[in-house]
């Protein structure tokens, strides 16, 4: 077996307990914004084994894993088992905290402890290290229970200048040899990983030195001959090159965004202007990605600098907006941005500016380090799960030959990467800065970074055309369940093609709404301030148009529709076939359509993911969070929650792996009654140790017997005397709320990438001075898939679709 299988295989061995949940895929690159992707539910024949339970290692169980066939045998199991057996692993961080580097060392320590390595905390970082004594303590199984949600660095984190001198290095090998330690992990940005590599690349000349001066014993010495490093990107700017995202930058978007959406309420009611600024002295990412995600007015970020006559451009973009109808602006400021000369553009000098061109009231709000704060998001838990299980892996295997890794996000893969290569690409996006060689630096952040740059200019800098003389028609709607992130796409939408010179006309109330002619068109502030709004601003139904295509057809050619953008779940994809078959009867539905996936569910054919999914996660993994709360304050008590998501596991599956479930119930793993005893004797075993509390999730059509009422009722009798049960169905509440920045940025480029693609297949379908469009790749859904957004033929994706359970199989 080829090692990155077997790794896979047991990836979540220690993150959860029981039945756990599935491997997380979160897909960076072209449309990765704030989050990592996660695929779709496998077919029921993919399943592997976890190694894990909360009290019991010993315990295996079957999951399902996307798009794996594997099963853990026997002697799989063994050989994980017994991996790291005489070894001793270390873990700290170092640097600035970020949160999700808890559930970082949660995953190694579980991993650690499974493989049978002694695993050890380094309290306070590299000064712990140094400092040896109590800093340097074993970890358990459990004490790293009720880490996951927590913000932070529960092990501390603390800058040391003793570690960076010859003679701090020498106490911190005396400390780990004397504990015969030899793998270390450490959890931070590029000083602190730069720091582990010369620790590593100095350790044979420390250790003679420690035998020279009788320290150590040359069986001391030999035991630790050598010193494995791998590191983990801890930073919340996301300024690390070769991975595409850092464990803390999606919570701290989190952070932001929940600032601005506050601060826009009252910039409104004064007519005010806010000046914003973000973390990111050599690394403009949050400040990019906010920008997108609140629809701001301009924003600096130190990579790209607004040419030299940027304050009359601001001015004029400023008041063109409030001539428009907009009572506030907003600007974003990253807080290294600079101008074309190197100078700095402070928050103060852009307030200054405005008072005095412009005399609009304006404040200045610096976030600073608020913006570290607070619970991790779902995607910093499970980024920081599957590092740190990579991590032990790569320690583990090491030898004296290899090299020192950092463990990085390439798309859905957890991969290992030559640590000293990536610290320089980072140093040189720096220097690039320096010597103002802007696109050079542009270039070296990414393909998402230059993506994300883009459609900002898009939206943000480019005028629509006065005259839409000679332009196509192009309508939006949404269909099916209302998703957060639906507004977004729709304004995204609305203004790309508005910049092209299109005529657009959005739809109320899905199919229905364009059956009865509920069509208007939309200007440049219809949709102004939509992409912080959840639910579906235009109204959205699951009527498919089979039924009312004389009327839709007649409404097509009343409002001259050329092409059509649907933005919704897995009804606005079955609405796309029926559209496809009602072309043989109706030459008005031979227009160009694209469906852009969106739906809490996540079950879309063609798409890893779906607009909507991951404000529902964070949604989920937030209340179940207070429910851990509450059952760890009360004691002995157990939680079943029931999630959205139809047949389709995703939310239970994945908001389990982020919140720490000790079950998750899904209907594409099968499970009987002696799986639900096997996890209440678990439970009872549990109430035994320290951690007397459980949860367990269960999505709401797994099982037409086993109802969340049966688990329930089962649970507590069963728990009689142990532990009493509670129940929560979490229902509509998954549906509401302010999308993430991940959707408002991920439905934002959806929406781009899509107009785009309408306007170019329109041209292409212009025959005998009318649109007539009528090959398969003239309705297709936009999705992801893995790295890239791809345009794909409803049509050919109909028969991987299980239409009667709604989702699509692997």
């Amino acid at each position: 077996m080829h090692k990155d299988e077997f790794h896979l295989k047991f990836f979540m061995c220690v993150i959860q307990s029981r039945q756990l949940v599935r491997t997380p895929q979160r897909t960076a690159g072209e449309a990765s914004t704030s989050s990592m992707l996660i695929p779709k539910p496998p077919t029921k024949t993919d399943t592997l084994k976890s190694l894990d339970t909360l009290d019991d290692p010993d315990t295996v169980r079957s999951i399902p894993v996307f798009k794996t066939e594997w099963i853990m045998t026997h002697e799989e199991h063994h050989a994980a088992k017994t991996l790291g057996i005489g070894k001793a692993i270390a873990v700290l961080t170092s640097g600035g905290d970020a949160q999700g580097m808890n559930a970082a060392v949660r995953a190694v320590v579980r991993v650690g402890i499974f493989t049978g390595a002694r695993v050890f905390f380094v309290h306070e970082g590299y000064q712990g290290l140094v400092d040896g004594g109590d800093n340097i303590k074993e970890a358990t199984w459990e004490s790293v229970s009720m880490m996951l949600q927590l913000g932070g660095t529960v092990i501390g984190s603390a800058r040391c200048k003793d570690f960076r001198e010859r003679e701090g290095r020498l106490r911190a090998a005396y400390n780990l040899v004397k504990r015969g330690i030899t793998n270390l992990c450490v959890i931070g940005g590029d000083g602190s990983l730069t720091g582990a590599d010369t620790f590593r690349s100095e350790w044979s000349d420390l250790l003679g030195d420690l035998q020279k001066a009788g320290k150590i014993t040359d069986e001391e010495a030999t035991k630790s001959s050598y010193l494995n490093i791998v590191g983990l990107v801890g930073s919340i700017d996301n300024d690390f090159c070769g991975t595409d995202m850092t464990i803390g930058t999606d919570s701290a978007l989190h952070r932001i965004i929940e600032i601005v959406d506050a601060i826009t309420t009252t910039a409104q009611s004064h007519q005010r202007t806010f000046v914003l600024e973000v973390m990111g002295r050599h690394c403009g990412y949050l400040a990019l990605v906010t920008s997108l995600s609140c629809g701001a007015d301009w924003v600096f970020i130190p990579e790209c600098p607004p040419d030299d006559d940027w304050e009359e451009h601001l001015c004029r973009r400023l008041s063109e907006t409030r001539t428009r109808g907009s009572r506030l602006n907003i600007i974003i400021v990253a807080e290294g941005a600079i101008d074309r000369n190197g100078k700095p553009i402070t928050s103060e000098d852009i307030k200054n500016l405005v008072v005095k061109r412009l005399g609009y009231d304006t404040r200045v709000t610096v976030l600073g380090h608020v913006q570290r704060g607070g619970t991790p998001s779902a995607f910093d838990r499970i980024l920081g799960s599957r590092m740190g299980v990579e991590a032990v892996m790569a320690l583990l295997e090491g030898t004296p030959d290899t090299p020192a890794c950092v463990v990085s996000l390439s798309g859905n893969q957890a991969v290992r990467l030559p640590l000293m290569e990536c610290v320089q690409v980072t140093k040189d996006v720096t220097k690039a800065m320096e010597e103002k060689k802007f696109d050079e630096a542009l270039k070296l952040r990414g393909r998402s970074f230059m993506n994300n740059w883009e459609v900002y200019k898009l939206l943000a800098h480019v005028r629509p055309p006065v005259s839409k003389s000679g332009s196509h028609t192009v309508a939006v709607m949404n269909v099916g369940a209302p998703a957060a992130g639906m507004n977004a796409a729709v304004r995204s939408t609305v203004r790309i093609g508005l910049i092209q010179g299109n005529r657009v006309l959005v739809v109320h109330d899905g199919f229905e709404g364009l059956a009865k002619g509920q069509i208007e068109e939309a200007g440049w502030s219809y949709v102004g301030g939509w992409t912080g709004q959840g639910g579906s601003k235009l109204g959205t139904k699951r009527t498919l148009p089979k039924k009312s295509f004389e009327q839709i057809s007649a409404n097509i050619t009343k409002f001259n529709i050329q092409g059509l953008v649907i933005i919704g779940g897995f009804e606005a994809y079955t609405g796309g076939l029926e559209l496809m078959e009602g072309r043989k009867q109706f030459d008005e539905l031979c227009i160009p359509f694209v469906v852009i996936p969106a739906t809490v569910s996540n079950n879309v054919p063609g798409s890893d993911f779906s607009v909507g999914a991951d404000t529902a996660l964070n949604t989920i993994c937030t209340t179940c969070d207070r429910i851990k709360q509450s059952a760890a304050g009360t004691k002995r008590r157990v939680f079943i929650i029931e999630t959205m998501g139809g047949y389709c596991g995703y939310l239970a599956t994945m908001a389990g792996l982020a919140a720490g479930a000790d079950a998750a119930y899904i209907f594409e793993e099968p499970f009987t009654i002696r799986d639900l005893q096997a996890n209440v004797e678990h439970l009872v075993q549990k109430m035994k140790t320290t951690v007397k509390r459980g949860l367990v999730l269960r999505n709401e059509k797994c099982n037409e017997n086993y109802t969340t009422d049966f688990i329930f009722n089962l649970y507590s009798e069963e728990g009689k005397g142990i532990f009493d049960s509670r129940k929560n169905v979490l229902g509509h509440m998954q549906q509401g709320g302010s999308p993430t920045p991940f959707d408002r940025n991920f439905a934002t480029k959806m929406g781009a990438k899509a107009m785009n693609w309408m306007s170019g297949k329109i041209k292409e379908s212009y025959r005998n001075g009318r649109i007539f469009a009528n090959t398969p790749d003239s309705g297709c859904v936009l999705g992801m898939r893995k790295r890239a957004l791809l345009f794909q033929p409803v049509t050919e994706l109909q028969g991987q679709t299980d239409f009667e359970r709604s989702w699509t199989p692997g």
